[in-house]
């Protein structure tokens, strides 16, 4: 986002330049992420009929993905999610709608450092930290290690190698799927584990889990500019989320199938260090909070700035100063809290539910006030939406906070 991500006006549409096979790409690659490693985790909490909340989740997403489209058909001008926020409730949706997305974003920056920390305690469970009196355990040695590691790309201005970098998620993310299925294979683990049909109790926080698996709904108005030729973006959308969910799909039900209700928060979590396939999906998984930390926090740190005078926002040293800030601040949450499944939980039951299922209905209903209800199929399917992502939301904020606190 600019500096001046809240005084820029609706832009004069522009043609973008990708190619339909760089559009599924870059859509695959906003959808496939971290949500692959809590997946089969989410299966274990809902059991194996939750599998239907999990497509009727994928269906609703690619939906309301459509729906930004359309909103961006309405208006030549809007460029990005902010816009069609502005577009649909004016500058205070644009706020609200920034703060939600850079909320989701920290929150996810938090994960990566506690996703980092809890994989380098499974390659080294006996490590620590010891300073005098002070003493840091495994996974908060890690933490701060990790910390450490990051924090010359917080130093960065122009990210663009860590973004090529970054980029390289599908392949990551197949590559762990792909270790994985060798370990149950070839490692004498199996595929064994008949797991639960339905675990009612722990439904609402698989479902959160499930709604982060598609949380790239900020990222689409920006691959609908970028495309050549935009009437091609249906097919474009359509792709990305077949191939996303059925890697997911791969993903829950071979983690399951090898570990049951056992399996780990993290499916790392649960390999055997001992075998090839198992550090081969290990030592990929500790590459992502690496390249893509900056990423996520760079955006915060220029919406920060954004709100500052003429007379500072602009000075390196501020804008250093905000990043080392940022880092600082994520470190201490990941280091007093390292609950990776409760955090992505309550990532996916408020902000992702906003972003990707609530937000894109009442934009598109403003946006397109004028029509007559008739309470059609495509009106029902919303307001259908609507009720499904409040119901989700607050029961996995509910389930979540209960689970931390119980």
């Amino acid at each position: 986002m600019a500096n001046n991500e809240l005084r820029i006006p609706l832009q004069t549409p522009t043609t973008g330049s990708s190619s339909f096979l760089k559009a599924c790409f870059n859509g695959t690659n906003a959808f496939l992420g971290i949500g692959l490693l809590t997946v089969p985790y989410a299966l274990s909490s809902g059991g194996w009929l939750s599998l239907i909340l999990f497509f009727l989740i994928a269906i609703m997403t690619f939906y309301t993905g459509i729906l930004l489209k359309r909103c961006m058909e309405a208006d030549p001008s809007i460029r990005s999610y902010l816009d069609i926020a502005e577009r649909a409730f004016g500058m205070k949706g644009r706020i609200i709608v920034m703060i939600i997305m850079n909320s989701e974003l920290y929150l996810v920056a938090i994960g990566l450092l506690i996703l980092e920390g809890d994989n380098l305690h499974k390659l080294f469970p006996k490590f620590m930290i010891k300073l005098g009196e002070l003493t840091a355990d495994g996974r908060q040695s890690f933490v701060l290690i990790t910390a450490l590691v990051i924090f010359p790309s917080m130093l960065l201005t122009d990210l663009s190698i860590l973004s090529y970098v970054s980029a390289t998620g599908v392949f990551s993310c197949l590559i762990i799927l792909v270790s994985i299925f060798c370990v149950g294979l070839f490692n004498g683990v199996g595929f064994h584990e008949k797991g639960t049909l339905l675990n009612v109790k722990s439904l609402p926080t698989g479902v959160s889990l499930y709604i982060v698996c598609f949380a790239g709904h900020p990222v689409i108005p920006s691959i609908y500019t970028s495309m050549r030729n935009t009437y091609q973006f249906s097919k474009v959308l359509l792709f990305s989320f077949v191939l996303t969910t059925f890697t997911y799909l791969a993903m829950a039900m071979v983690g399951y199938l090898m570990y049951g209700d056992s399996v780990e928060s993290q499916i790392t979590l649960s390999l055997p260090t001992s075998k090839v396939c198992a550090e081969v999906a290990i030592y990929t998984t500790l590459l992502i909070p690496i390249t893509r930390y900056a990423l996520m926090v760079t955006p915060v740190a220029t919406a920060i700035e954004g709100g500052l005078s003429e007379n500072y926002k602009n000075q390196r040293t501020v804008r250093l100063l905000i990043r080392v800030g940022l880092l600082i601040s994520t470190v201490i949450v990941a280091y007093v809290f390292p609950y990776y499944e409760s955090l992505m939980a309550i990532v996916g039951s408020i902000f992702v539910v906003s972003a990707s299922f609530l937000l894109p209905c009442l934009c598109y209903l403003k946006i397109n006030s004028d029509w007559r209800w008739g309470w059609n199929c495509e009106q029902m399917g919303i307001v259908g939406i609507l009720v499904f992502g409040t119901l989700a939301g607050v029961l996995g904020t509910y389930s979540s906070v209960y689970d931390l606190v119980t």
